[in-house]
C-alpha cells in the first residue's frame, strides 16, 4: 500500500510582476571557505529570497581571494545569467580583493565613493582613519541601493551585487534586492511518504516526463522515523503542481 502522511504548501509572492531578471548565478568568494575555516552561511538565504521573487538561482562557483579568478568569475556570470551576488571580501585588508576584482572584471577603476566615505566618517567618527576608508573605494559606475532594515547600502555594479561575507550583515542587507523585477512567483509543495526511493521512482520517471515544467526533488532521510523520503513538486502553475502530485499516486498506487 501506498502511504502519504501529508501534503504541504508553500508559496511565495513576488513583490512584483513579471519582470526581466529571471536567472541569477552567486559567487562566494573567501580562501576561509576553501580551507573549511568557516562554514557558509549565505547561501540558503540567498535562494530563499530569490525563489520569493521569481529568480531563478542557477548556479552558486565558490573562489579565494584571488583577483584574476575574481575577475574572471564575475566576467564569466555577468554575461551568462541577469544578475550576480557576490558574497566576501570587501573589507579593509589586504586579502579583501573583490571590490578590485568587480572593478577589473569591468574594465574600470576603483575611486572613493562620496556618499560611502561620508558614511564611513559619520560611523567611526574620530576613530575614522585611511583603512576604513579604504572601504568607500568602489568600482567606478557604482550605485548604491539602500533598504529600510539597514544604515548601509548594498554595492551595486551594472547587475553584479557585492555583499559582505559576514552573515549577520549579509541578511539584514538582503531585504535590498527586494527592488528587482523578478518572475511569476514560485510555489511549492511537498509530500512525505514512508515507502523508500526505489518504490517510487518509477512513477517518478513518469511524473517528470509528463510534467517538464514541474522541477521535482526526492530526498530520503534515515533518522525520522515518521517518513522515509521527502518529495517536493515546485513551479509556477499551482494547477500544473496538483496535476503532478496527482498523476504520481494514480501512478504509484498501480505499481504497488
Amino acid at each position: 500500500m501506498c502511504v502519504y502522511l501529508r501534503l504541504m504548501s508553500d508559496a511565495h509572492d513576488a513583490s512584483t510582476t513579471l519582470g526581466t531578471v529571471r536567472t541569477a548565478a552567486a559567487l562566494l568568494i573567501g580562501n576561509e571557505i576553501l580551507s573549511g575555516k568557516i562554514q557558509e552561511g549565505n547561501l540558503q538565504g540567498l535562494a530563499q529570497e530569490l525563489r520569493g521573487l521569481g529568480i531563478s538561482l542557477r548556479r552558486v562557483v565558490v573562489i579565494g581571494d584571488d583577483i584574476d579568478e575574481i575577475a574572471a568569475e564575475v566576467t564569466a556570470l555577468r554575461t551568462t545569467h541577469d544578475v550576480v551576488f557576490t558574497s566576501g571580501g570587501v573589507g579593509p585588508t589586504h586579502d579583501d580583493l573583490t571590490l578590485a576584482g568587480i572593478a577589473r572584471s569591468f574594465g574600470v577603476g576603483l575611486a572613493r565613493h562620496p556618499e560611502m566615505e561620508q558614511l564611513l566618517r559619520d560611523f567611526y567618527a574620530s576613530r575614522c582613519t585611511e583603512a576604513h576608508l579604504r572601504m568607500a573605494d568602489l568600482p567606478e559606475g557604482t550605485r548604491l541601493v539602500r533598504s529600510a532594515e539597514i544604515a548601509w547600502p548594498t554595492i551595486v555594479r551594472d547587475n553584479v551585487w557585492i555583499f559582505p561575507g559576514v552573515p549577520q550583515i549579509f541578511r539584514l542587507k538582503l531585504p535590498s534586492i527586494r527592488t528587482l523585477r523578478g518572475g511569476p512567483p514560485i510555489h511549492s509543495r511537498a509530500i512525505f511518504t514512508k515507502l523508500e526511493e526505489p518504490e517510487i521512482a518509477d512513477a517518478l520517471d513518469a511524473v517528470a516526463r509528463d510534467f517538464p515544467h514541474v522541477a521535482i526533488g526526492s530526498y530520503p532521510q534515515w533518522t525520522d522515523p515518521a517518513y522515509r523520503v521527502k518529495l517536493t513538486f515546485d513551479g509556477t502553475d499551482e494547477q500544473e503542481l496538483d496535476r503532478a502530485i496527482s498523476a504520481f499516486q494514480r501512478g504509484q498506487e498501480r505499481r504497488s
